[in-house]
């Protein structure tokens, strides 16, 4: 009688702790089920939050030439025969023009940085925003990039190549010595808005 008691007791506290659910220590577990992925899973970014790395390989080249090129020649020959003297004049115009212009521009920037995925777009496309800040001999200089990449663009090392972002918009700062050295001059721009120079 008192075993059939002892066992009664053991079932009611097995309902009990079944109805309140799991034990106390699943729920202190370090391990959040929602954030949590394995080791064998794919750790590329793929929503609001994560980090993806940045190849910026950017390189523009651009060039305009143009060339004109005219000339314009006359000849005038007359000529009179006498029994006695032969006259003979003539009379040459001649003009030439060629003019040509020719600007490039280059420009290159190689640098790899992290952004951030700010949003996922319906289609599954992550919207990201980054920005780097470095500092070299007192010359401060930023970094900004966003744009829109495809999730099947980003590499199994969670790297994307710039050229492969959507809607880029890629901003290097400068402000320092060196930057101040190649501004113009107030003088020199009043000269310049007076059309003096």
């Amino acid at each position: 009688m008192r075993r059939l008691a002892c066992l009664m007791l053991l079932a009611a506290g097995a309902a009990v702790q079944a109805a309140d659910g799991p034990p106390v220590a699943g729920r202190e577990s370090l391990i959040d089920p929602n954030q949590y992925r394995g080791l064998a899973a794919d750790h590329r970014a793929y929503r609001t939050g994560d980090i993806v790395m940045i190849n910026v390989l950017e390189a523009t080249r651009a060039k305009s030439q143009a060339a004109t090129e005219a000339g314009s020649e006359l000849d005038l020959n007359v000529g009179l025969a006498a029994p006695s003297t032969n006259y003979s004049a003539s009379l040459g115009l001649g003009g030439g023009n060629a003019s040509g212009a020719q600007t490039t521009r280059v420009g290159e920037l190689r640098t790899q940085m992290s952004a951030q995925v700010v949003g996922v777009e319906p289609n599954g496309a992550l919207r990201i925003s980054g920005e780097q800040s470095l500092i070299v001999n007192g010359e401060r200089q930023k970094i900004r990039l966003s744009g829109v990449v495809r999730r099947e663009d980003i590499g199994a090392d969670n790297a994307v190549w710039s050229n492969r972002i959507a809607n880029a918009d890629i901003e290097l700062l400068g402000v320092g010595v060196v930057s101040e050295s190649t501004r113009q001059s107030i003088l020199y721009r009043v000269f310049k808005w007076l059309r003096l120079l």
